[in-house]
């Protein structure tokens, strides 16, 4: 297949890379031409704007920074619109907005191109050996016709949704994966200067139950299925754990900003009447907040479990 990409750097060098390795003709492009030496000593064709690439493919892929050079690379002169013809595809693989891929499909939708927004999760490493979630929004007949060339750089290539959803997936795991970052960074640096050696603390805290399961795993359970009762373990016993840590880091002169503010989440549930419920039906506060209804079967969770551990 005739395959276009758009973007040498970091993630987009090993990911063209591996279409390249699996045998598919390809032209490049990169607005440093030193970026694409790999690709051209591996057999890559150079082209000289994203236009050239795009009137070279019968599907492109972009890999760039953020939605406005995605925005200038799909309608910028020598842009990807100018190029592509009725029938081809345009993947973008970067972490982009939602909002924008919607527009931008709708407008090539005009020409008769298909877009699918493909963003990618595993890093450098996983550019580089294959090993990436590709989590795929647009057409699923598109998807599907094309998914060999994403399983070339992937080896989670997943359909989603309609235009934009896998996007909007790519930010729900980003900015879940930066706030527990930061709430990691708090409590650790609590127990840390509450006297606890680092290693030895790490060691026992990763064994504990938030260290042996995946962080989305836990959204299966109470919170999936909108069911708090009976507890696992009851709302105010959670309540007067976490109180008890942000009491000891104010000992200790510890900001915990975040740790606060789950504090307050969870004293809001107990004043509901909630304090004999599993501890996390404070959950259903933003729930409330954000209006929308969550409740999927045990069965139907039970079954994509076992079909995608």
């Amino acid at each position: 297949m005739k395959v276009g990409f758009i973007g040498l750097g970091t993630m987009g060098g090993g990911m063209s890379l591996n279409i390249r390795h699996a045998e598919h003709d390809m032209t490049v492009f990169d607005i440093n031409k030193d970026a694409g030496k790999r690709q051209i000593d591996a057999g890559c064709d150079w082209g000289d704007s994203p236009k050239v690439v795009a009137e070279a493919s019968e599907i492109v892929f972009t890999s760039l920074p953020g939605p406005p050079e995605v925005e200038a690379v799909a309608l910028g002169p020598n842009g990807l619109l100018e190029g592509m013809k009725p029938g081809s595809v345009w993947c973008d693989l970067s972490t982009n907005s939602p909002t924008l891929m919607r527009r931008l499909h709708g407008i090539f939708a005009e020409k008769g191109i298909h877009v699918l927004d493909t963003p990618v999760s595993g890093g450098p490493v996983g550019a580089n050996t294959g090993k990436l979630a590709i989590w795929v929004g647009g057409d699923k007949a598109v998807f599907d016709e094309y998914k060999h060339v994403l399983d070339a750089m992937g080896d989670q290539a997943k359909y989603i949704g309609p235009i934009g959803a896998g996007s909007v997936a790519k930010l729900v795991h980003n900015c879940a994966g930066y706030a527990v970052q930061t709430a990691l960074a708090e409590v650790f640096t609590m127990g840390v200067k509450a006297g606890v050696p680092p290693l030895e603390l790490w060691d026992a805290i990763r064994h504990g139950a938030g260290g042996r399961r995946r962080t989305f795993d836990s959204l299966s359970g109470a919170f999936m299925q909108n069911k708090f009762d009976p507890p696992s373990f009851q709302l105010r016993l959670a309540h007067k754990d976490v109180k008890l840590a942000t009491e000891l880091a104010k000992e200790v002169g510890v900001p915990m900003r975040l740790s606060n503010m789950a504090l307050e989440e969870m004293t809001e549930a107990m004043n509901r009447g909630w304090a004999g419920r599993d501890s996390r039906v404070a959950m259903l506060l933003q729930k409330e907040r954000a209006g929308v209804e969550i409740e999927v079967s045990a069965e139907a969770i039970e079954a994509l479990l076992k079909e995608n551990p």
